[in-house]
C-alpha cells in the first residue's frame, strides 16, 4: 500500500489520534514572529496548520498527496487545498506561479523520497520557512526491541542537508506519548497512519514485540528548521 493510500485510509482518525503532531504545529507557529499573508503548507493533511493560525491572512494554499486528507481540509474563498506530491518536481514548477510569504510543513517531509531534492525545490520558491521533520529517533526503543532499522533520517543528516540550502535555526525536540497498554500503543500506530504502510513484521513478530516492549510510551524526535529573523 502506498503511503498516500495509508493516510487516506486513516484520514478520519488521524487528527484525533495525533496529539504529538498537534504539539509540533503549535511549536512551529510560535516560531514565526510575523503574520504572513500568503501561506503555503506542504503536506497539509486535514488542515492542522490552517486551523491553528490565529491571524487574518490573504491566501492559504495547502498541498497533500492523500485525497482522503484533502477532503477534510478547510476550504473557503481564500483557502485552497490541492493535490500534489512534494516528491514530484512538477508540483514545484506549478508553485513557482504563486508568490508566498511563508512556507510551512509540519510532520510531512520525513516521507520525502529524496529530502535534499525537496529542500532544493523549496529553496527555489524563495520564501521563509518553518519545517518540522520526524527523525530516526522516533520509535527508537520500539525499533531497537524489534531489531528494525528506521527508514527516517537522523537529526544530524537533516541538519547537514538543510544547512546547504537555508539560512535557518535548527532545533531537535523530543516528545513522549503515554499509553495505558502496549496494545493501545499498537492500535494507535495502525490507525494514525504513522506506520507509513511499511509493515515489515509478521503477526508472530508483532505479538513478540508487544510482549517485549519495555516502555509505557512511544518516543518521538522532531527536527525544527525555521528561517532566521533578520
Amino acid at each position: 500500500m502506498k503511503i498516500s493510500s495509508e493516510f487516506s485510509k486513516h484520514a478520519l482518525s488521524y487528527e484525533s489520534l495525533n496529539e504529538i503532531q498537534t504539539q509540533v504545529v503549535k511549536r512551529l507557529l510560535e516560531s514565526v514572529k510575523t503574520q504572513p499573508q500568503k501561506i503555503l503548507d506542504l503536506g497539509c493533511g486535514s488542515g492542522a496548520i490552517c486551523k491553528s493560525i490565529d491571524w487574518d491572512y490573504e491566501r492559504f494554499t495547502g498541498v497533500d498527496f492523500a485525497p482522503g486528507m484533502l477532503e477534510l481540509h478547510p476550504k473557503s474563498e481564500k483557502i485552497e487545498a490541492i493535490y500534489g506530491n512534494f516528491n514530484d518536481k512538477t508540483l514545484f514548477e506549478h508553485l513557482q506561479m504563486y508568490s508566498f510569504d511563508y512556507l510551512f510543513s509540519a510532520s510531512a517531509l520525513q516521507w520525502a523520497e529524496d529530502l535534499e531534492t525537496v529542500f532544493k525545490n523549496i529553496k527555489q520558491l524563495n520564501t521563509p520557512i518553518a519545517l518540522a521533520i520526524f527523525t530516526s529517533n522516533t520509535f527508537k526503543t520500539l525499533n531497537k526491541t524489534a531489531s528494525l532499522h528506521s527508514f527516517l533520517k537522523s537529526s544530524d543528516e537533516i541538519q547537514s542537508l538543510q544547512a546547504k540550502y537555508f539560512d535557518a535555526d535548527f532545533e531537535v525536540v523530543s516528545y513522549k506519548m503515554e499509553f495505558e497498554s502496549v496494545r493501545d500503543m499498537f492500535v494507535y500506530i495502525k490507525r494514525s497512519g504513522v506506520s507509513g504502510s511499511r509493515k515489515v513484521l509478521s503477526f508472530k513478530e508483532t505479538k513478540k514485540l508487544m510482549r517485549e516492549y519495555p516502555l509505557s510510551y512511544l518516543e518521538f524526535e522532531v527536527a525544527f528548521i525555521t528561517s532566521r529573523v533578520k
